[in-house]
């Protein structure tokens, strides 16, 4: 079969690139840095992102764009900030362009598959998302994502037998809006749930704000056109339990340190500068208020990274009127 190209040599793309090539397959992994090219190909290894992990011979690291742009299947693994810029260097043509980083595009308020869609017209874009830490498919262990399709069932069946391997389970949906919703909602909730654990403030707050905090993924979900079961799903709240509760998630790690007391200015100035969620968090927010939702997890998270104090921010959380749970009681628009 022809090469399958991956967009991006970081820890989530050579995972990526590993996990293709693990039954013989070819696989192209593009990335920027020519150095890291040259050295993955000859070392093996992606000592920079992935150091653990010896690269199967059948990835062939290049830092030439042209050559990973040839290829059929081509999933993009770059930051969320930097998709259009990267897409905009391919070539316009009918290829399957699958999407693996879960964020939102801070100029534009766009999703990553309205990047694609505006910048390669002739690509039919899907999503690939769930709860995937990158050391963990690099591994061989056991991973199930969902895989949106726009190109509904005729493209999940060129697809799924391209990406799916016996420890990576890909599961068929056509709903890329909700699946990058969920994927964008939790990364900010990560960062919440590290700033619980930061604070010392105990298992049962953590448990409560994960909670919460999947009431508000649901709530802008739904107001946005997503579906429910898509939201509830690996994509949603099997990502949001994974990432919630484990220091290996670069959001949760940024929220851990905040909540210990270290600024936002010099965390994302150095190794959490590619965070999605801090930079997700005020378009977040702006996108529930066009839609009349109220998101004050995601608010907090917002507010801290622009300098709150984090206990000040949670005292205005504790602070906010008594209510009912769920139900049509329960406050899911934003007050006026």
């Amino acid at each position: 079969m022809p090469a399958i190209g991956v967009l991006g040599a970081g820890a989530w793309g050579t995972a990526l690139a590993q996990m293709l090539a693990s039954d013989g397959s070819s696989v192209r992994l593009w990335a920027r840095d020519p150095a890291l090219a040259h050295a993955i190909t000859a070392t093996r290894r992606n000592e920079r992102h992935l150091p653990a992990i010896v690269l199967a011979p059948q990835i062939d690291a290049t830092a030439a764009l042209d050559a990973v742009a040839r290829c059929p299947v081509l999933l993009a693994v770059v930051p969320a900030q930097v998709m259009r810029s990267v897409l905009a260097r391919l070539p316009d043509r009918p290829r399957d362009l699958v999407l693996c980083s879960k964020g939102i595009e801070r100029e534009s308020g766009a999703l990553m598959h309205e990047v694609a869609r505006a910048v390669l017209p002739s690509a039919t874009p899907a999503v690939l998302s769930g709860p995937t830490f990158a050391h963990e498919v690099a591994a061989g262990l056991p991973t199930a994502v969902t895989l949106a399709c726009s190109g509904g069932k005729a493209q999940w069946e060129r697809l799924s037998p391209a990406l799916a391997r016996p420890a990576f389970r890909p599961y068929y949906t056509d709903d890329l809006l909700g699946t990058e919703i969920a994927g964008a909602v939790k990364n900010v909730l990560a960062i919440a749930s590290g700033l619980v654990d930061g604070l010392g403030l105990g298992q049962n707050a953590r448990a409560a704000m994960i909670a919460r905090g999947f009431a508000e993924l649901l709530r802008l979900g739904e107001a946005t056109g997503a579906r429910r079961d898509t939201l509830t799903g690996l994509c949603g709240l099997g990502d949001l339990v994974l990432t919630c509760t484990s220091a290996a998630s670069r959001n949760y790690s940024l929220g851990l340190a905040l909540g210990r007391g270290e600024t936002a200015d010099a965390l994302l100035g150095g190794a959490h500068a590619l965070t999605e969620g801090a930079h997700t968090a005020p378009v977040l927010v702006t996108l529930a208020q066009a839609h009349g939702v109220e998101l004050p997890i995601a608010a907090a998270v917002r507010d801290i990274l622009a300098g709150a104090e984090p206990r000040d921010a949670v005292d205005r959380l504790l602070a906010r009127p008594l209510r009912p749970e769920a139900g049509p009681d329960a406050a899911t628009r934003a007050r006026p």
